[in-house]
């Protein structure tokens, strides 16, 4: 498909396309609190890594031409977290795509269950196998498309330790990670293969 044909495509017809066709992605659940105590929480599928050390996590936002009740709560505050989504969870994660009015906490209308690290604002959702809580570092506006890359520091994490090897590395397969493609699709992953670090003057080696 060339552009002038993708440009010349049914408008909701492209998003799903173009969504889809791009592979697989991560997916979580953002949940924040504005300083009025009303909780949000919504499905994303633009978690990006950023970097390690220190721990960056990014995530891209649309445009503001409608309310965006998770950007503004995160501005507002400075802090949110992100939740990985489990198998059993997709449905109710599904859900949290709905447009609520700001004063009906998707936490209530999805039946997931808020909790709270002592000292930290934002809510976390109880059944997430892994959850970060994050505090704003920076807002970056996108001016191709009027996006915003949303990037926050990591301040702790929630996770089951058997999933954590002795090498560091996180086995998102044992914690029933699930993924998605488009906007609609859920996928749950496994491992095909782990290598060991690539050099040039080597073939590649499977770790054992």
């Amino acid at each position: 498909m060339n552009r002038a044909t993708y440009d010349g495509l049914e408008s909701r017809f492209k998003v799903q396309y173009f969504n889809s066709i791009v592979g697989h992605k991560n997916v979580c659940l953002i949940g924040t609190k504005n300083l009025e105590n009303q909780s949000n929480l919504a499905i994303f599928n633009s978690l990006v890594h950023i970097g390690s050390n220190p721990p960056l996590l990014g995530v891209i936002f649309r445009p503001d031409s409608v309310e965006r009740h998770t950007y503004e709560n995160i501005l507002q505050t400075k802090e949110y977290t992100i939740n990985l989504i489990s198998e059993k969870d997709i449905a109710a994660a599904h859900q949290t795509s709905a447009r609520y009015a700001r004063e009906h906490s998707e936490f209530d209308a999805s039946g997931l269950n808020p909790t709270y690290i002592d000292g930290f604002h934002a809510p976390h959702v109880s059944s997430s196998p892994i959850s970060f809580g994050l505090i704003l570092k920076e807002n970056i506006p996108i001016q191709v498309n009027g996006t915003n890359l949303v990037i926050g520091e990591v301040q702790w994490i929630k996770y089951p330790e058997e999933i954590i090897s002795s090498d560091g590395f996180a086995d998102l397969t044992q914690a029933g990670v699930v993924g998605c493609i488009g906007l609609d699709a859920y996928t749950q992953g496994t491992i095909l293969q782990r290598f060991e670090y690539a050099k040039p003057d080597k073939a590649p080696r499977i770790k054992p």
